[in-house]
């Protein structure tokens, strides 16, 4: 399934899930991309741009596919039936398959929520994270839900036809210029045997969490994210069309210690739509004594 020049594929047991991921690079700092939600969506799709930047700068980079996406184990055992969490535990399994001691996080959207949650979990695992263009972050800031969470395959129409993954993908990019053996890839990914069932124990766990106040209270970050010690960048689309730029400046001033960016013609996913500015971000930030200040040149 590698279709993406400087990028490799493998699997590891973690915790009993054979999770599928992409990775480039062999030596130097560890560094785990985290992909957001979608039909298929996959680490080799969502960090395409990244992966191999990163190995070229020294880092050893790894993209895992999340429980219930992509191509990682879709049977009984695996399914999200905590929500969210049963996400960030699959990324701590997974880090522990690898025996990797610290490790740098990037996450877009809920990849970003998972980041936070893993860094606040396992502080003393993580080095520094970025997080990239959140809803997710944002709703989980509320002491009790600011609205309902819906299942996101609803929100966005998604019915496991391509069609319907095609008007998803364009939405979600600036150009409208997706590549087609991209949009075959996730196709293929959303349609295996057991996602429908993960994503249902997914949503199954959402409704109980929207009622739930205990519930509730694991998901929320509202006072665990700004004390959290471990240094963080938020870098946001101007142009995102699934989390608004209004919601970028509600976050900033909920974390006034996390330092914000906003990259011109750039949407939901900055790391593909302006990889060069991205990527040069990650890297700067990840070179910088922490008490130093991240600046855009």
């Amino acid at each position: 399934m590698t279709i993406f020049e400087g990028i490799h594929n493998s699997w590891v047991l973690a915790n009993g899930v054979r999770t599928h991921y992409s990775w480039a690079g062999t030596e130097g700092p560890a560094v785990i991309l985290l992909h957001g939600a979608g039909p298929g969506a996959c680490g080799a799709a969502g960090w395409r741009h990244m992966l191999p930047a990163l190995a070229e700068a020294g880092y050893r980079a790894y993209a895992p596919d999340q429980i219930s996406m992509g191509y990682t184990d879709t049977r009984p055992h695996a399914w999200p039936v905590n929500g969210h969490q049963s996400l960030v535990d699959h990324i701590h399994d997974f880090i522990e398959a690898l025996c990797l001691d610290e490790v740098y996080l990037v996450g877009n959207s809920q990849g970003a929520y998972i980041a936070a949650k893993y860094a606040i979990d396992h502080p003393e695992k993580v080095n520094k994270v970025v997080y990239i263009g959140s809803n997710t972050i944002y709703q989980a800031m509320q002491e009790v839900p600011e609205r309902k969470l819906k299942s996101f395959l609803e929100v966005i129409g998604y019915d496991y036809t391509e069609e319907s993954l095609r008007k998803f993908m364009n939405r979600n990019s600036t150009d409208n210029a997706v590549p087609e053996e991209l949009i075959q890839l996730r196709h293929k990914a959303a349609n295996r045997p057991g996602v429908k069932e993960a994503n249902k124990a997914f949503d199954d766990y959402l409704a109980r969490m929207n009622t739930d106040a205990k519930l509730w209270d694991r998901y929320c970050i509202k006072d665990s994210l700004p004390k959290l010690k471990v240094p963080g960048i938020f870098i946001w689309g101007k142009d995102d069309a699934v989390a608004p730029i209004e919601i970028a400046h509600k976050l900033e001033n909920l974390l006034p210690n996390i330092p914000f960016e906003y990259i011109d013609n750039c949407g939901h996913q900055a790391q593909t739509d302006q990889p060069e500015i991205v990527n040069k971000l990650v890297l700067d930030f990840f070179a910088l004594n922490s008490k130093e200040a991240v600046t855009v040149k």
